[in-house]
């Protein structure tokens, strides 16, 4: 049993759970996730790994309540624990000093940003981080990204936090201004705006790193829920990933077989940290 350390509402159906899990905590490194089961025979949950404290023997999860699985997850309050954390699991993003990076999260995806954004500033890049929510009350992590990040540019597409609109908006006039054109991009949040800021960047070839951790469901590779097409290739996002040149990535094929698992019209796509049946609005 994995003891729930803090379990804290950080936004609509948003939670910051720190749980304490010492060896993945010593282990993890920026990119990479667990995978949680609340109780024996329960749904297996692949979460990223927001944040790790190897101190204090513990890791961040942030988990929007969408689906049962992980409405019963942020019930869970201090002392109970959860019975499985497998990992961490996945490739480790690559970390390197590149000159100027932009780091651009929607939604949820914000939290999977969190740890590559910190580590690209901790080895010398000027980072510029872009966040986004549908309003003010999702947008999350603002504070805590400005404390070693550069800039932070926040974006509502109602227009109640920051500039109005989506996050494709600033980071157009990042790469159209000489001065600010960064070295490379890091895009995570919902399939729809991965794709569009691969495009947006394609003419200038801006090297463009997308996390897909929407697409994952049980983090294994081995019920094909993950399966992307980059390069001409097969992958699966929860093994060789979760993150790729998203240059490379096959977007129209990867959007076609996400409208596959719709049931009705409501059905949308999911988005950010790698949740079972979540749908994270951006």
């Amino acid at each position: 049993m994995y003891e729930v350390v803090s379990n804290e509402i950080i936004a609509p159906n948003i939670h910051r759970i720190e749980v304490s899990a010492p060896r993945i905590a010593a282990a993890r490194l920026p990119g990479q996730f667990v995978i949680v089961r609340c109780d024996e025979g329960g749904e297996r949950i692949p979460l990223t790994i927001a944040d790790a404290d190897p101190a204090a023997g513990t890791i961040t999860l942030m988990i929007q309540a969408i689906g049962e699985g992980t409405a019963e997850l942020t019930r869970i309050t201090p002392p109970d624990g959860i019975r499985d954390v497998a990992g961490p699991l996945g490739m480790p993003t690559e970390i390197e000093k590149l000159g100027k990076v932009v780091c651009v999260g929607g939604g949820v995806g914000t939290a999977v940003l969190f740890p590559l954004a910190r580590a690209l500033a901790d080895v010398g890049n000027h980072v510029t981080t872009i966040i986004g929510g549908r309003s003010e009350e999702f947008v999350i992590l603002r504070d805590e990204l400005a404390e070693f990040c550069d800039e932070v540019i926040v974006t509502t597409e109602d227009g109640s936090l920051g500039t109005k609109g989506f996050v494709t908006v600033p980071l157009g006039e990042i790469i159209e201004d000489a001065d600010r054109r960064p070295d490379a991009i890091y895009a995570v949040g919902p399939v729809p705006m991965m794709a569009a800021i691969t495009e947006q960047t394609r003419p200038s070839g801006i090297h463009t790193i997308v996390s897909l951790n929407p697409i994952m469901v049980d983090g294994t590779g081995m019920c094909g829920g993950c399966r992307v097409t980059v390069d001409g290739e097969i992958k699966f996002a929860c093994v060789d990933g979760p993150e790729f040149d998203g240059h490379l990535v096959d977007f129209n094929e990867l959007s076609v077989r996400q409208q596959a698992y719709c049931g009705d019209r409501h059905c949308r796509t999911t988005n950010a940290t790698p949740q079972t049946n979540s749908e994270n609005d951006a």
